[in-house]
């Protein structure tokens, strides 16, 4: 059984979906008198064709989101429970028909439908009573009895067993077969932390750690920010009880300020939408403790703007964009404050614009903007979209607004990669590190679709999470058109084109394994690099040295600090000189060929050294008065140029480069391959040209070879003259 009490220390009850704090504006909906519910459950007065009157609250609350709503099941599902658990007594001292009739009571002001609440009821009668799970099938039907199995499996979970990684996966698969089990949990968990006092502290705190860790991340997940925001307040309470009474503290000083400058920014807010028509409930939302606490941290001292943000409702789509557009007009935006997550909800199904605007005293006021409809389901989630494995003609949506009746993205990835997982450690661990990512961003494909990966996302958790197992073969990606390496951290909003390569016999380096953050990208990394053990530490010091070897590619020196051969100097005639006769050589740091611009020095033993007038030696001997010769080019000049080519590691890659060279005319004079170095390796030639006009040409074409993404000249050195 769960045991419940009154903890002082907790922020107290919000039922009504958002927690609002001591001593904020709003008034609070009564807190229920659970013990009087006990006593009418006791005394079982009512007639048995006629709803209890314990549950009136429930069918208040769910009348109030689905007025048509068939209440039979809830009555027979409560005279089930209450007769079941009818001398049962919570640690608290209260009847146990309480706690059900409480996490009901939660789910149905969130909206949940009547099946879910039906097994809300009868959530504990399989785990602490008589009932059987075939009882509940014959009275309520199949989906009530799955939802009821569901959660008796999770209240199972030990989460602080050694078998907690296998247990967990369990109670994931049912999720994932249906979120509404999730959300009993959720709603269970909620009462027993509002009524954790009777426990020794010691498990008070057990019992925070994981609700933290797991539940509360789960919560996010399913976009039930009602729950949600309670559970930080209440685990916050348990934790740090220092931090939460000082950021109580400061939550009762500024309500009890005598100025409100959220108020007359609001007033603003809908004097500017009156006089443009749109018609909006404009409401003052006061922030949660966990809030709070989290702004000042980042702020500092607080001013009464801070504790809390206004929240504008309307009733369609396009008035949200007219809002905004009058607010951003009649008032001072902050621009940089603006995010659109109704054209790209988040991965909890959140939409809403966010914005701020600046206060006549100067303080900045956070702005949310959304439809009724849009606030329903931030408030909650999943729960707010009824039954979402109804068939399509028994859904509804207000107003033409998106309802998604799937189960959402997030836990489908994560249905995926459980079953990918190779044993429950792996699971366990790369769980933990999923849910401690709190945040997502969406990055855009090519082709217009959207990506949903964790804050931090590299370019190799793109490419597994477009192709799954086939992003073994990437070899590269372009973000925002340029090209970038797969270890690129991508920010909110960027266009991500994935570089595939042809090769079915493709693999992936060890090394992306620095660079994955998504559970699906280490999973299938790693699978594939325990099926494919390196023979020998020198194969896995050089992954592409086997694809050499098949493909007949010469391999590049044994040492990577092999130098580059100094590039030769044309015949004097190419450079001509205001010192007739004087020796001319081209600078090797800079490595010089026409056209480029060029300037010269004179050196010991009469020599001009060429250099280009970009190069970094050119300005330290001005600096020290070296004077400079006068120099330029002659006709039909030969050149000797180095260049450096950075491409992905693919086989058979050193052979089509060098074949692309030779096409272009270009004589190799020497050349350097270093070892690869993630996935990359960098080539470095000195050729001789017939003609320095063809030199573009051989870039081009060199760029044009599979897998090479750069080609330049050689850098100008550091090094003088």
């Amino acid at each position: 059984m769960n045991a419940e009490a009154v903890n002082p220390a907790t922020p107290g009850p919000a039922t009504s979906g958002h927690v609002a704090p001591t001593g904020s504006r709003r008034k609070a909906r009564p807190r229920l008198d659970l013990r009087r519910l006990g006593r009418a459950a006791l005394l079982g007065t009512t007639a048995r064709d006629r709803l209890p009157d314990a549950i009136g609250h429930v069918v208040d609350a769910h009348r109030a989101h689905h007025p048509d709503a068939d209440l039979e099941p809830l009555r027979r599902a409560y005279v089930l429970a209450e007769s079941s658990h009818r001398g049962q007594m919570r640690k608290s001292g209260e009847p146990y028909i309480t706690h059900p009739l409480a996490v009901t009571l939660i789910l149905a002001e969130l909206g949940a439908e009547t099946t879910t609440l039906t097994a809300s009821l009868l959530h504990d009668t399989v785990e602490d009573t008589d009932v059987t799970l075939d009882q509940v099938r014959e009275q309520f039907g199949e989906e009530v009895r799955y939802l009821v199995d569901g959660v008796t499996k999770l209240e199972k979970v030990d989460y602080g067993a050694a078998a907690e990684p296998e247990t967990f996966r369990k109670m994931l698969v049912a999720t994932g077969n249906d979120v509404r089990v999730m959300s009993i949990k959720l709603a269970d968990r909620l009462h027993n932390m509002r009524t954790l006092g009777v426990m020794r502290p010691e498990k008070q705190e057990r019992i925070a750690r994981v609700t933290r860790d797991v539940l509360i991340p789960l919560a996010e997940r399913l976009g039930v920010q009602a729950l949600k925001t309670e559970l930080e307040d209440l685990v916050f309470a348990i934790l740090h009880p220092e931090e939460y009474a000082h950021t109580r503290d400061l939550i009762v000083r500024n309500a009890a300020r005598a100025d409100d400058p959220l108020a007359e920014v609001a007033d603003d807010v809908r004097k500017v939408l009156r006089e443009a028509d749109i018609t909006a409930d404009v409401l003052i939302r006061p922030r949660h403790f966990v809030s709070v606490h989290r702004v000042s941290r980042k702020r500092g001292p607080l001013r009464g703007a801070d504790f809390g943000r206004l929240l504008v409702l309307v009733n369609e789509d396009a008035d949200c964009y007219g809002v905004l557009g009058e607010l951003h007009t009649c008032l001072t935006p902050v621009v940089s404050e603006f995010k659109d997550f109704i054209a790209v909800p988040k991965f909890n199904l959140y939409q809403s614009l966010h914005t701020a605007v600046t206060g006549a005293d100067g303080q900045v006021v956070e702005v949310l903007i959304r439809t009724h409809q849009m606030h329903k389901v931030a408030e909650a989630g999943v729960v707010a979209l009824g039954n979402p494995y109804a068939a399509p003609e028994e859904q509804s949506a207000s107003d033409g607004e998106r309802v998604d009746p799937t189960r959402p993205g997030w836990l489908s990835r994560l249905l995926d990669w459980q079953r990918a997982a190779p044993d429950p450690d792996t699971f366990w661990s790369t769980l933990r590190e999923d849910l401690a990512q709190d945040r997502e961003i969406t990055v855009f494909r090519p082709d217009g679709g959207t990506l949903g990966l964790p804050e931090g996302a590299t370019c190799v958790d793109a490419a597994y999470a477009q192709y799954g197992e086939d992003a073994h073969a990437c070899i590269g990606a372009r973000v925002n058109g340029r090209l970038a390496t797969l270890s690129t951290v991508l920010k909110d909003g960027d266009t991500v084109q994935l570089l595939m390569g042809q090769d079915a016999a493709s693999e992936p380096s060890r090394e992306w394994l620095e660079h994955a953050h998504t559970p699906a990208a280490r999973i299938a990394i790693q699978r594939w690099l325990t099926a494919h053990p390196a023979p020998d530490d020198a194969a896995a010091a050089h992954p592409d040295a086997s694809s050499r070897a098949r493909s007949g590619d010469p391999a590049p020196p044994p040492s990577p600090d092999v130098p580059v051969a100094a590039p030769g100097r044309p015949a004097a005639a190419q450079v001509l000189t205001d010192r007739p006769g004087a020796p001319v050589r081209l600078a090797g740091c800079c490595t010089p060929v026409p056209p480029d611009e060029v300037t010269g020095f004179a050196v010991r033993g009469g020599a001009v050294t060429v250099h280009r007038a970009q190069c970094a030696a050119v300005a330290r001997m001005k600096d020290v008065g070296r004077a400079e010769v006068g120099v330029r080019w002659g006709e039909g000049a030969e050149c000797r140029v180095t260049l450096v080519a950075e491409s992905f590691v693919r086989p058979h890659l050193l052979a089509d480069l060098t074949e692309a060279m030779a096409l272009e005319g270009a004589e190799i004079v020497s050349a350097t391959v270093e070892p690869p170095d993630r996935q990359q390796v960098r080539h470095t030639y000195t050729v001789q040209l017939p003609d320095a006009a063809r030199l573009p040409a051989l870039m081009r074409a060199m760029r044009d070879v599979a897998g090479v993404f750069d080609v330049s000249r050689a850098q100008p050195q550091t090094s003088g003259a």
